[in-house]
């Protein structure tokens, strides 16, 4: 990669985008992460035609209506299945990856989409709202899975100056699944009372497609070297991925990562978090993917309709506006992957946060005053759109970037099970408690998300360093020093050379 020579000192060779490399992305994501996205909104529009349908299910079975408690706790359970089924994909993330490896995993979690699909798909033939529940559980498995491994997957596969653009094409398209979702979700579409079992099994298509092209893309050359020892395999893959022969500097530095964690060996969820050296990259990883959840981003998704139904929109326009804030949500994640290498993730992480702290506590401010003030409705409407920007720009995408950029082979598997568990208990608790602080606080329930955008900020000001273009190993690097120890190589082993720039951003991260 380092072919090239100017005034007589080698010049690296940027990495592509080429051809295996791109549709491998467009596959994994479209196959994974668009699946996420669409079953988080597919039960929102059809949610009465559902709710009519398990009561005339009971009415049948039983002969009298359902109590009114009862069919809530059975949509309550309808919703909550497909985060806590996240939650238990991601405790699956680090065995499945290490035995199966990225792409392996991918195609394995097919399973937990087509069967709940079709499980979907009839179950108003079978008539049984309990088949819907346990598809909505198996489901969310899906989502927890490939909410982690997708990200993984393309971070291993990317060279590292396309790492962040690539990293944030999974959010992308979970972002077009929603969207996509709710477009289906339009009354007039899908979202009737005769469609909406053929719209919850569309998402078996994807993993149809998926199962089937997916296969014939590369696995993760850092995983078939440092973790299968297959040099050969994983040079080919390099080769194909890069559109080149010389990969000989990239299988060094993946060498390189393999010496310094031969003591370490493969790590569990317990022993990293007893390793010393990984503490502030654990610590950081939580931070972001609770303040990325805890930031109130599905309770204004969910307070969005009461916000666009009080500020005038006609009842049967408001699907439409909920689908336009669907579409600014997919147009900024493009933009962040456009933006992510130049502006680095680090600025778009503080951007992001800060823009979402301002809209909630505007958010707040306007809602109190949304009865007495002329044109306050419309600020409400602006500061949703306004959050949504903010959201998709930083805290959506970049914690798996960041994710897969701080952990070295062997400890990735497992800092991802953790950062998905996370992600989806906070999405959980989210889900179960705002409606309570919704009851209890009204709009100044808010406060409470503006102030967790704050303190997540401040975090990511405080300790977070800037990533961009740098080796796994240099970004291990400039955390040893906070993590007070050295990242020690093989005797006879060269130092890996670090950039003036990795130096400078490590001195830039103030030490507590």
């Amino acid at each position: 990669m380092a072919d090239y020579e100017k005034e007589g000192k080698p010049v690296e060779r940027k990495g592509k985008l080429t051809v295996v490399l791109a549709l491998a992305t467009l596959i994994s994501a479209f196959g994974s992460s668009f699946q996420y996205g669409y079953n988080v909104a597919v039960i929102n529009s059809p949610s009465l035609f559902m709710q009519q349908f398990y009561n005339a299910t009971y009415m049948e079975r039983y002969n009298r209506p359902m109590e009114e408690g009862f069919l809530t706790l059975l949509w309550s359970l309808s919703v909550s299945m497909f985060p806590l089924g996240g939650f238990f994909g991601s405790l699956m993330v680090a065995p499945l990856v290490n035995r199966l490896g990225r792409k392996g995993t991918l195609l394995f979690n097919n399973i937990f989409s087509i069967v709940p699909a079709v499980m979907m798909g009839v179950s108003e033939i079978a008539k049984s709202y309990e088949i819907i529940i346990v598809a909505r559980f198996i489901v969310g498995i899906c989502a927890g899975l490939s909410s982690n491994v997708v990200p993984m997957y393309l971070g291993e596969l990317a060279p590292k100056n396309l790492r962040g653009a690539l990293g944030i094409v999974p959010q992308l398209f979970i972002t077009i699944g929603i969207l996509s979702a709710q477009v289906l979700g339009i009354k007039n579409i899908l979202g009737n009372s005769t469609d909406w079992t053929l719209m919850l099994g569309l998402t078996g298509i994807p993993a149809l497609l998926e199962l089937l092209l997916l296969p014939f893309f590369p696995e993760s050359p850092r995983y078939m070297l440092i973790q299968k020892g297959d040099e050969k395999t994983a040079t080919k893959a390099l080769q194909r991925l890069r559109g080149w022969d010389n990969v000989d500097e990239e299988l060094s530095e993946m060498r390189l990562e393999e010496q310094s964690e031969k003591a370490e060996g493969r790590l569990s969820v317990l022993s990293l978090l007893s390793q010393r050296s990984l503490r502030w990259q654990l610590i950081s990883i939580i931070v972001m993917n609770m303040g990325q959840q805890l930031s109130g981003v599905n309770a204004i998704y969910y307070y969005a309709d009461s916000i666009y139904g009080s500020a005038g929109v006609r009842e049967n326009d408001i699907q439409y506006v909920t689908v336009g804030t669907g579409a600014v949500n997919v147009v900024m994640t493009i933009a962040a992957v456009f933006i992510v290498e130049a502006s680095g993730r680090r600025l778009l992480l503080l951007c992001g946060f800060g823009i979402c702290c301002a809209a909630c506590v505007v958010l707040t401010i306007a809602l109190n005053f949304q009865d007495s003030v002329t044109g306050m409705p419309y600020v409400s409407i602006a500061c949703v759109i306004v959050y949504v920007m903010g959201h998709a720009i930083g805290p959506s995408p970049i914690p798996y970037v960041v994710a897969t950029e701080m952990f070295r082979q062997t400890a990735r598997p497992a800092a991802f099970m953790v950062a998905g568990s996370v992600h989806w208990l906070s999405n959980f608790t989210v889900g179960l408690v705002f409606p309570f602080l919704e009851r209890g606080l009204g709009p100044y329930s808010f406060i409470i998300f503006s102030f967790i955008c704050l303190v997540t900020l401040v975090y990511i000001w405080l300790v977070v360093p800037e990533t961009k273009k740098k080796t796994f190993l240099e970004v291990c690097q400039m955390f040893a020093k906070r993590n007070k120890v050295e990242i020690a190589l093989d005797a006879g082993d060269l130092p890996l050379k670090e950039s003036k720039e990795s130096l400078e951003d490590a001195v830039k991260v103030t030490s507590f």
